[in-house]
C-alpha cells in the first residue's frame, strides 16, 4: 500500500523533504556529524565531490575518498534531529518514491558518527579517541518507537536504580553499536566505551551555570556505575538515538568520539579542532580498510 502524502513527504523535484536528497546522490556509506561547518572539513580529503546541498541544519556531500564513495551530512545538535536524519536516509534507499511503497528488498547503510564528546573517568585523557560500543539514550526518541527488541533492559533498570532515577525523567534506553564496525573502528588507536546520550549541553550533563540541578551528583553517580562489564565512559547528545534508529531500520551504525573535554578533572582540549582532524582521518582510513 503506498505510504500517503502527509507521511512521507517528497519535494517537487523528487527529493526527501527536510535532506533535499534524491536517492542517487546518496552513498551507502555514510559519515553523520553535527556541525554543518564540519562537512567540509572532511570533505576536504576526497578526491572527488560529485554533489552538494545546504538545508537548515542540513548539509550533505557525497564524493569519493580513494576510490571509496562516501556520503557526508550534518546532523545539528540532538536526538530529535536524528530521528529526521535517520528516517529521511532509509527511505531514500529503501522507498520506492514513484509508488510510494516500501521495497521488496531492504538496502543496509553503514553509518559513521564523527562527533566531539566529554569523558567522565580519569583515565581517558582529552584528545583520544573513543569508539561507543554501547549508548544510553537519557531522551525518550526510542520509545516513540516499537523498539523493545533492540534495548537491554536489564541494563536500563540497573542503571536507573543506582541513580535513584527521578521519575519526571524519561526512562533511559540501552542500545549497542555494530560490533564488526566497533570492532574495526577500535583496532588502533581508539579506546572501546560506554557512551550517555544526553537531551542538552548543560543542565543534563551536570553543568551549573545559573540555574541549579534536580541531581548535582548525576555525573559522579554516572561516573561509579557498573554492570558486569559496562562502564559509562563519556557524555555526547547523539549516538544512542543512531544506534537504536539504526538497529530497527537494520543498518549498521558506529560513533565514533574525540575526547575534547574530562568532566572529571575539568581539563579541556588546548587544541580541539587538530584533535577532530586527527580523527577524521583516523576514520576515513577506517572505513576504506573495512572488510565488508
Amino acid at each position: 500500500m503506498p505510504i500517503a502524502e502527509s507521511e512521507l513527504i517528497i519535494n517537487e523535484d523528487g527529493s526527501i523533504y527536510h535532506l533535499s536528497l534524491k536517492p542517487e546522490q546518496l552513498a551507502n556509506t555514510i559519515i553523520t556529524v553535527g556541525d554543518p561547518d564540519r562537512v567540509d572539513k572532511v570533505t576536504k580529503h576526497f578526491d572527488t565531490i560529485e554533489f552538494k546541498i545546504r538545508k537548515r541544519e542540513f548539509h550533505t556531500q557525497t564524493g569519493t575518498y580513494k576510490n571509496k564513495r562516501i556520503t557526508v551530512i550534518s546532523t545539528g545538535i540532538g536526538t530529535d534531529n536524528i530521528d529526521i536524519v535517520l528516517n529521511e536516509l532509509d527511505a531514500l534507499v529503501n522507498i520506492d518514491f514513484t509508488t510510494r511503497e516500501i521495497k521488496k528488498e531492504n538496502t543496509s547503510l553503514n553509518i559513521i558518527r564523527i562527533g566531539t564528546s566529554g569523558s567522565i573517568q580519569n583515565d581517558i585523557p582529552v584528545d583520544s579517541f573513543l569508539v561507543s560500543e554501547l549508548a544510553i539514550g537519557f531522551d525518550s526518541l526510542l520509545h516513540f518507537y516499537d523498539s523493545q527488541h533492540v534495548q537491554l533492559p536489564e541494563v536500563s533498570k540497573a542503571l536507573t536504580k543506582h541513580l535513584n532515577w527521578d521519575a519526571n525523567k524519561s526512562l533511559p534506553y540501552v542500545v549497542y553499536g555494530d560490533d564488526t564496525w566497533v570492532n574495526h573502528m577500535a583496532n588502533g588507536k581508539a579506546k572501546k566505551g560506554t557512551t550517555i546520550t544526553n537531551v542538552g549541553f548543560y543542565g543534563p550533563q551536570g553543568r551549573i551555570l545559573r540555574l541549579p540541578l534536580q541531581d548535582n551528583t548525576l555525573n559522579s553517580k554516572i561516573a561509579a556505575f557498573k554492570y558486569e562489564e559496562i562502564k559509562i565512559t563519556n557524555l555526547e547528545m547523539e549516538t544512542a538515538a543512531i544506534y537504536g534508529m539504526s538497529k530497527m531500520l537494520g543498518h549498521r551504525a558506529v560513533s565514533m568520539n574525540a575526547i575534547i573535554a574530562n568532566r572529571a578533572t575539568g581539563k579541556f582540549s588546548k587544541n580541539p579542532k587538530n584533535t577532530v582532524e586527527k580523527l577524521i582521518v583516523y576514520t576515513l582510513d577506517k572505513i576504506i580498510n573495512y572488510p565488508h
